[in-house]
């Protein structure tokens, strides 16, 4: 009588089944595969920024229990947060050491797709859904770096919003939109905290989805060097699975190595009404076109010097982005030493400017 009966267990399986598909999402995982090859290696970045991400969304909501943002409160909650509150000290230097290193681990797996030529169509729009996230995550970086609201903060939001307002056309607009008014001030940092802590995180989330979405629906792309009698592929689970897990807890162990042993500083309640310090710079990531726009004259004939520089780097965004367009011919081949001699400059440049400007 029971061997005829289902089991307790096979009742349950059955039930969640029938609600939920979850059998079509189990058979896709098993049936899912990673193409093994030389580089191999380069495909955990991806996951490893998505990692950073969710240690960012945590971090964030623990730091939002205590964060006040306003101009008179926001520098003292920090500030409480980070002398007060039990391992308050570590859990900020977590959600700020994390935004740094899930900046960098987006612009490596950028710059993997590139070298490993897996923009190819039909992956454009993975491309461009990646490139859009990478974006996204620089619009965190620059909102977040106002909210401890210190003196450095203060004056490279002004500088960056000062940039914004040279852009033609809608620049004034712009630099306003981003204000909330005239200058920096109460009203920026309102606006700023509401763009990182909602607005942000909402569009992250959709483009993240999408994003994700479309690699599982075209899967991994294999370099072009790797010929058909060569693609060898293993199981996304548990293979590729436990392998990801493993460079999860790698960068975990460098993001706590980071966090505890360097610490964010907190600096000086920013004073408005003060010069700005000597040799103020935005973070690493912004170091490069930063550095450039110095470098450029203020006039070059009869156009403004900063206007120019956004010019051009509004052209080299748009170019970039249109990479899986103009890097094959007619009939698809991949021009391999074209797109890898650009990723080479733009990487080159990249690095040396964001040297300079560190240095200088």
């Amino acid at each position: 009588m029971r061997s005829s009966s289902p089991s307790a267990r096979k009742q349950i399986v059955n039930w969640i089944e029938e609600r939920t598909g979850w059998g079509a999402v189990r058979e896709f995982i098993e049936h899912k595969k990673v193409p093994i090859h030389s580089a191999t290696i380069w495909y955990y970045f991806g996951g490893i920024t998505l990692f950073l991400f969710l240690i960012q969304v945590l971090t964030g909501i623990l730091l939002l229990l205590y964060y006040r943002p306003t101009p008179n409160e926001a520098y003292e909650s920090v500030q409480f947060i980070m002398t007060q509150v039990e391992f308050g000290w570590l859990i900020r230097s977590v959600h700020g050491w994390s935004a740094n290193l899930m900046i960098l681990s987006a612009f490596i797996h950028m710059f993997s797709v590139v070298f490993l030529h897996s923009y190819r169509k039909p992956r454009e729009l993975t491309w461009l859904s990646g490139l859009a996230l990478l974006g996204l995550s620089l619009a965190f970086g620059f909102s977040g770096y106002l909210l401890p609201w210190n003196t450095i903060a203060y004056f490279a939001t002004k500088v960056g919003t000062d940039m914004a307002a040279a852009v033609p056309l809608v620049g004034d607009w712009l630099a306003r939109f981003l204000r909330g008014g005239d200058d920096v001030g109460g009203a920026t940092l309102t606006r700023f905290f509401g763009f990182h802590v909602a607005v942000l995180p909402g569009v992250t989330t959709i483009l993240l989805l999408v994003h994700l979405a479309l690699v599982q629906r075209f899967g991994m792309s294999s370099p072009p060097w790797v010929g058909p009698g060569n693609d060898k592929q293993m199981g996304f689970f548990p293979n590729f699975f436990l392998r990801e897990l493993m460079a999860w807890y790698a960068a975990l162990a460098v993001l706590g190595s980071l966090a505890a042993l360097f610490p964010l500083e907190l600096g000086e309640k920013a004073d408005p009404f003060a010069p700005a310090p000597a040799g103020i710079r935005p973070e690493w990531y912004f170091l490069a076109p930063f550095y450039t726009l110095k470098l450029i004259p203020s006039r070059v004939w009869i156009v403004d010097g900063e206007l120019l520089g956004l010019v051009g780097f509004s052209l080299i965004a748009v170019w970039w982005a249109l990479l899986p367009f103009w890097a094959s011919n007619r009939d698809g081949i991949v021009k391999v030493r074209r797109v890898t001699g650009a990723g080479v400059a733009l990487l080159a440049y990249l690095a040396t400017f964001s040297y300079l400007g560190y240095v200088k």
